[in-house]
């Protein structure tokens, strides 16, 4: 196995960025329009011409040039207006006015060349091929370029109408196509396989002595696609060196078959420790892997590993205990991803803790919180094998190795399925 000298027990925040930076962003793919709700843009959507690309009524009324009373050239009247015609046309081209000319059109439609502005259908008044204004018509109405929407009011042609990155809502599909767009190049979710280990975990019913409930398979699909990825294949392996050593390697047995060319990431589960009964190092070793992260200073979540396996992917060891998992999801796993995307990691943020908590030297504690008058107050029930305190937090702080006293400010992750 493949390692650097300072691979081991690796702090917190480097532990992020050496997840982070390890990756390389995917190529994006081309999605048509109508499949890319909820996708990452992978690069701006300018506006392939200006928009709107023709300069339309605001309102239905008459398009008129000149003082009044105008006189009425086809179409003249509502009745007379074919809809769904964007505008008067001749034969040979686009209708123009003539001084003391008017025509109707409706709202959208093209505004003939030399307009002045548009009558509101409620302020005209006809009489025979005659316009005028009525009583509630102001004075001089229409203004000048009255109720007329301009060519490119809205974006001119080329200029930026979505920047790259966002998480494309349907507002933002309606205006690429508005763009002129069919097609939108989205960010490729990494493609993650699961493995599971453990021969004392069982899928279904109570448990006897000896044995515990599998906390990862329902959730770890659901976590991952939170952090941008998309699980394509999930597998158990026995506690078993070689068979463990076939599933990472991709190679069927008898119990799990992983496809090669099935993902980007593998995420194991468990056996990521040093006793005999561990087999993800061991494993790694015998199929050279590049070791990136081994051991992180946090508890809980200490024996997390990340490595490049020889064929590319990149294989995340998630320690057996649920609670300290999913903290090396969110260290390791979340910026990792973020970084197959293209993206920036999520930035921690800062909260005020409502507690003091004691040095532990060597080591940042990631410590589920609930938010407590304005203070991140510590849940109960967070020891490395529990999931009450996490499931019902508002998000974890990381306790720094010196400790901090009550009031004090420390960093904080947010937790991707908490809102608001």
């Amino acid at each position: 196995m493949s390692e650097a000298l300072d691979v081991r027990n690796v702090a917190w925040d480097r532990a992020r960025q050496l997840a982070h930076s390890a990756a390389r962003a995917l190529p994006f793919q081309t999605v048509n329009l109508a499949d890319a709700l909820g996708q990452t843009l992978a690069e701006p959507v300018h506006a392939l011409q200006a928009i709107p690309h023709y300069a339309s009524s605001a309102m239905d009324g008459w398009a008129v040039r000149g003082e009044p009373p105008w006189t009425l050239v086809s179409p003249a009247a509502p009745e007379e207006h074919h809809r769904g015609r964007p505008a008067p046309h001749a034969d040979s081209g686009e209708v123009s006015l003539a001084p003391g000319e008017a025509t109707f059109i409706l709202t959208g439609g093209v505004v003939p060349s030399d307009t002045e502005g548009i009558l509101r259908t409620e302020h005209g008044l006809v009489r025979g091929d005659v316009l005028d204004r009525n009583e509630d018509a102001r004075s001089g109405e229409p203004s000048p370029r009255e109720h007329i929407r301009p060519a490119g009011e809205e974006a001119e042609e080329g200029s930026e109408a979505i920047r790259a990155g966002v998480v494309l809502n349907p507002a933002q599909i309606a205006l690429a196509a508005v763009c002129g767009h069919d097609t939108l190049a989205v960010l490729r979710p990494p493609r993650v396989s699961l493995l599971m280990t453990g021969d004392e975990v069982i899928d279904q019913g109570l448990p006897h002595a000896g044995q515990v409930r599998d906390t990862f398979g329902p959730q770890l699909p659901g976590f991952v696609s939170m952090l941008g990825g998309h699980v394509d294949v999930a597998g158990r392996a026995k506690d078993d060196l070689e068979d463990v050593i076939a599933a990472i390697s991709a190679e069927p047995t008898d119990e799990f078959s992983l496809a090669r060319a099935s993902g980007d990431v593998l995420i194991t589960t468990g056996g990521t420790g040093s006793s005999s009964a561990d087999h993800i190092r061991r494993a790694l070793t015998e199929l050279g892997a590049e070791l990136i992260i081994d051991g992180i200073a946090m508890r809980p979540g200490h024996p997390t590993l990340l490595a490049r396996l020889q064929d590319g992917r990149f294989l995340v060891g998630l320690p057996g205990n649920p609670l300290a998992a999913m903290m090396a999801m969110l260290t390791v796993a979340g910026p990792l991803i973020a970084g197959l995307r293209g993206s920036a990691p999520a930035e921690p943020s800062t909260v005020v803790t409502g507690e003091a908590f004691e040095p532990l030297p060597g080591r940042s504690r990631l410590v589920p919180f609930r938010s407590v008058n304005g203070r991140a107050v510590p849940s109960t029930h967070q020891r490395s094998g529990m999931l009450r305190g996490l499931a019902g937090a508002d998000g974890v702080m990381v306790v720094p190795a010196d400790g901090c006293v009550e009031g004090d400010e420390v960093a904080a992750l947010s937790l991707p399925w908490v809102t608001g």
